[in-house]
């Protein structure tokens, strides 16, 4: 098995060491459930906010004895409740997502982020769920805590029909992406942590207004997932391609090389948008990128 072109389900167990040493991490969440991080709701929790003088209603549990006795006025401490935060991993497995010219398919280095992504949530204590999606298959992965959230959604994509197919997919449904982030709209939680990998063809108005929706009430962070070929399309020339099974010759024009770089450009464009509008993060990977390093050094929240 290459693991250029498929996935390794064992490779991305194994992400669990690599996804230790990230260090992306939130101070604040907006979740509403229980559990370990802390929010921006007040009440009781772990986490100490701030001392204050003591307001009628406060509990006497909350008097800080060592403040009041020193400035001889009664002092609260008001804590910051802990909260548990849902975290939704959805990855794009359309056709045109397997493709490469350098590294690994696009739809593997994305596979592979999400696994670090995913570890490094259920390290956090987070809730691990998924969404994963083709022009023919919608899989959701309910979120999960620990271990069990992750090889639940690592599980669903090495076990995608689409990479028993994928040659044989001549054809995209172009308002997938479209259909998939109202979706998103419909599953997340308020407060939910939500990475989307993607090459986001097919971003378009409708669905550039579901995510900018979804950030109103989540984090979103926007991951594309770029061949080199698309950043920087060769000179004219003919080049050799291949599905896999056949192989078949590309002649490359300026014309196409103006084409491609201008609908590569316009998705940009609409994430920066997306990004400078609604607060939402955007990391560009490329199929011949360290994943481990790109993610260590581009993700990372306030």
């Amino acid at each position: 098995m290459s693991q250029a072109t498929e996935l390794d389900l064992q490779q991305l167990i194994s992400m669990q060491q690599q996804a230790s040493k990230l260090s992306i991490r939130r101070k604040y969440i907006r979740s509403p459930l229980s559990g370990g991080h802390v929010s921006r709701l007040r009440g009781r929790g772990m986490e100490i906010d701030e001392v204050r003088v003591y307001q009628a209603g406060d509990e006497v549990s909350s008097i800080d004895w060592k403040v009041t006795a020193r400035k001889g006025i009664t002092h609260s401490k008001v804590f910051r409740e802990e909260r548990e935060r849902p975290v939704l991993v959805c990855l794009d497995y359309r056709p045109s997502m397997f493709f490469a010219t350098q590294g690994v398919l696009k739809s593997v280095l994305a596979t592979q982020a999400a696994a670090l992504l995913a570890w490094h949530g259920v390290s956090q204590g987070d809730r691990l769920g998924g969404l994963i999606f083709s022009d023919d298959e919608h899989h959701e992965i309910k979120p999960t805590r620990g271990r069990k959230g992750v090889l639940k959604l690592l599980h669903a994509c090495v076990h995608a029909k689409v990479w028993k197919h994928r040659y044989y997919q001549t054809t995209q449904h172009s308002d997938m992406f479209q259909e998939t982030t109202t979706r998103l709209r419909h599953i997340s939680k308020p407060g939910s942590l939500i990475y989307i990998l993607s090459d986001f063809r097919g971003l378009n108005a409708k669905a550039m207004s579901n995510l900018g929706q979804l950030a109103r009430h989540n984090d979103v962070v926007l991951i594309s997932v770029l061949d080199v070929i698309e950043k920087n399309f060769p000179d004219k020339g003919v080049y050799p391609i291949s599905d896999g099974k056949e192989h078949f010759v590309c002649y490359a024009n300026e014309g196409m090389q103006e084409h491609v770089k201008k609908l590569v450009q316009q998705r940009m464009d609409c994430l920066k948008t997306l990004q400078i509008q609604h607060g939402m993060q955007h990391i560009s990977l490329s199929t011949n990128d360290d994943v481990a390093e790109k993610v260590r050094s581009h993700v990372w929240f306030k």
